[in-house]
């Protein structure tokens, strides 16, 4: 073939004779002689198109005659010089390449104006409506889904679970416009505020017509997007805590080197701390939140989360904080660590007719390892015969119970649970712990963060950022309004029940949300209850006046299910509720 077309290189390892090939065949047979200087004499008669075909060559068509205004479209078509020549369609798409000089006649080479059929022709136009309306809207609205072993399949209801992970994120998308959430009137702004302080209970009609000109739809939204934070500095964003040195550094912090500053935010900070949990124990507040730069507490409600009397969960958790927990009185348990060991207990009990050197467990055998390790450490002692005049000491289980504990610090499994009465030696654990407070780097010297969905002493009163965008998607007919509507800031769990509420009043029950979680809270989603409430009904009576609404009451005292993942992706299509984890 090399032979019969000058310039062509099968190896493919010179695609500027290919191009100079292309760039010199003129447009039609008026240039005899810029045929001869590109094919042969016996192939220039025929034409510079049909003796690439007669050598075998597979080559896009040109357009028809009198499309030379179309001259943008015409270059679209063009085969790309880089790509292989012999990639050609199948045989059944399109005719096999021929390598026989004398093939084809001169009958097939009369010029039809048709187009031979182009694979990648044909498929564009259905590849492109596919992408826009399932790839593209599967990378805007749910681009950080990451999957891990702990995920949850999908599922249908009519409500997604609970989930107590803290959201720093909401993307929702719906082909029905978020207009509605733009430019709040005064009247509005100031309705919702008042709405929220009294903890007003708006009861909106399962489908709005026009959710523009609903007043009672936009002071709900209002209303939802309000939480309360303490310590409040305006040019610091403190949440998230752990991991946030690079936002904080460079940022004045005038309290690092002065001690007398940072008592003086330690003290207010207590204050609050104190001034929460009193709202908490008295079922007037239903959670909060203490964000430090090492770990996040969730202190709940007794009737929430499957518990009958307030929990404290801390996560994640080290040693030393165990440790220093213990010194102190309080009795916590770690849930993850116990239902692994009743996993192991019960895989042990049903291999009891397995033979005894083939069901060992593996701590059994680091238990062996460690001994005869041991053994050797003090085997020098046998040799210089004195073995019976020093007492051997009895370390090796104290070793192997610290290096439990040692390999589950900072993961999920250090999770730490505390009920009743220990959660008030927990609060003054934490208000006294020295280590609660970073002594270097940016935050240095700055109180955790304390969020919670209702007023507390000292808080400050925050607004969640909402924003709408409309873009446009490329469909077969052309382009396709797709609408969406941002949500940013620590958005707690009565926060997003809140506004999916909301949303499927105004978007007719057919929407889709992407949820970004602050990992470190994922964990958070855990089930701790030790044993089934009786009394369910009395303790969410008493939770009416904790200030939200009794939907979202009623969801936030339901079970944990997630362990744990969290909600990542949500989609509601005619009221109908599909969520993964």
């Amino acid at each position: 073939m090399s032979a019969t077309v000058p310039g062509y290189s099968p190896s493919f390892k010179k695609p500027a004779e290919t191009l100079r090939l292309r760039r010199k065949r003129p447009r039609n047979a008026a240039d005899p002689a810029a045929e001869a200087a590109v094919f042969p004499a016996g192939l220039a008669e025929l034409g510079p198109r049909r003796a690439a075909l007669a050598a075998g060559l597979c080559l896009r068509p040109f357009p028809a005659a009198g499309s030379r205004s179309g001259g943008v479209a015409a270059a679209s078509l063009r085969r790309n010089p880089f790509a292989r020549l012999d990639n050609s369609p199948r045989p059944a798409v399109g005719p096999e390449p021929v390598t026989d000089p004398a093939w084809p006649p001169a009958t097939f080479l009369q010029d039809t104006g048709e187009p031979f059929l182009d694979f990648h022709q044909e498929n564009n136009v259905t590849w492109k409506q596919e992408f826009s309306e399932t790839t593209v809207k599967q990378l805007s609205v749910t681009p950080h889904q990451q999957h891990s072993k702990y995920d949850i399949p999908s599922s249908e209801s009519v409500e997604f679970p609970v989930d107590w992970s803290i959201k720093t994120r909401l993307l929702f998308t719906s082909s029905q416009s978020f207009t509605w959430a733009d430019h709040l009137k005064a009247q509005e702004e100031a309705q919702g505020f008042v709405q929220h302080c009294r903890a007003t209970e708006v009861h909106l009609p399962e489908n709005i017509q026009d959710p523009r000109l609903s007043t009672e739809l936009r002071c709900a939204f209002q209303q939802s997007l309000i939480y309360w934070l303490h310590p409040f500095l305006p040019w610091l964003q403190l949440f998230p805590r752990i991991g946030a040195d690079r936002k904080i550094a460079g940022k004045m912090s005038p309290w690092s080197n002065d001690e007398g500053l940072q008592q003086i935010l330690m003290s207010e900070w207590s204050i609050s701390f104190t001034s929460l949990y009193n709202l908490l124990k008295t079922k007037l507040c239903p959670y909060f939140y203490v964000c430090t730069y090492q770990f996040t507490v969730l202190f709940r409600a007794a009737g929430l989360g499957g518990n009958d009397i307030v929990t404290a969960v801390l996560s994640p958790t080290t040693r030393g904080l165990r440790e220093a927990m213990k010194n102190e009185g309080i009795e916590f348990s770690l849930p993850l660590i116990k239902q692994n060991g009743q996993r192991k207990q019960k895989v042990s009990e049903t291999s009891v007719h397995v033979a005894e050197s083939e069901c060992k467990t593996e701590p059994e055998e680091e238990q062996l390892i460690s001994d005869e390790d041991e053994e050797e450490s003090f085997s020098w002692l046998e040799e210089m015969g004195v073995q019976d005049k020093i007492k051997k000491p009895d370390i090796s289980l104290k070793l192997r119970k610290e290096k439990n504990e040692v390999q589950v610090d900072h993961r999920p499994e250090s999770i730490v649970l505390v009920k009743g009465i220990n959660t008030f030696t927990l609060l003054n654990f934490l208000i006294n712990c020295k280590s609660l407070v970073a002594t270097s780097g940016p935050q240095a010297g700055l109180p955790p963060t304390l969020l919670s969905p209702i007023a507390f002493r000292g808080a400050t009163m925050q607004m969640l950022k909402a924003r709408t965008v409309n873009v446009k998607t490329p469909v077969y007919t052309g382009y396709k309004d797709q609408f969406s509507l941002e949500i940013t800031g620590p958005i707690m769990p009565h926060s997003l029940h809140s506004l999916t509420m909301l949303l499927k009043s105004a978007q007719k029950g057919s929407f889709s949300a992407g949820l970004y979680t602050h990992e470190p809270t994922s964990i958070f989603n855990t089930c701790t209850q030790m044993e089934k409430i009786s009394n369910k009904a009395i303790l969410e009576k008493e939770l009416t006046n904790c200030g939200l609404h009794l939907k979202t009451l009623s969801q936030l005292t339901q079970l944990p299910i997630l362990g744990k993942s969290s909600l990542r992706f949500m989609e509601m299509d005619n009221y109908a509720c599909n969520w993964k984890s």
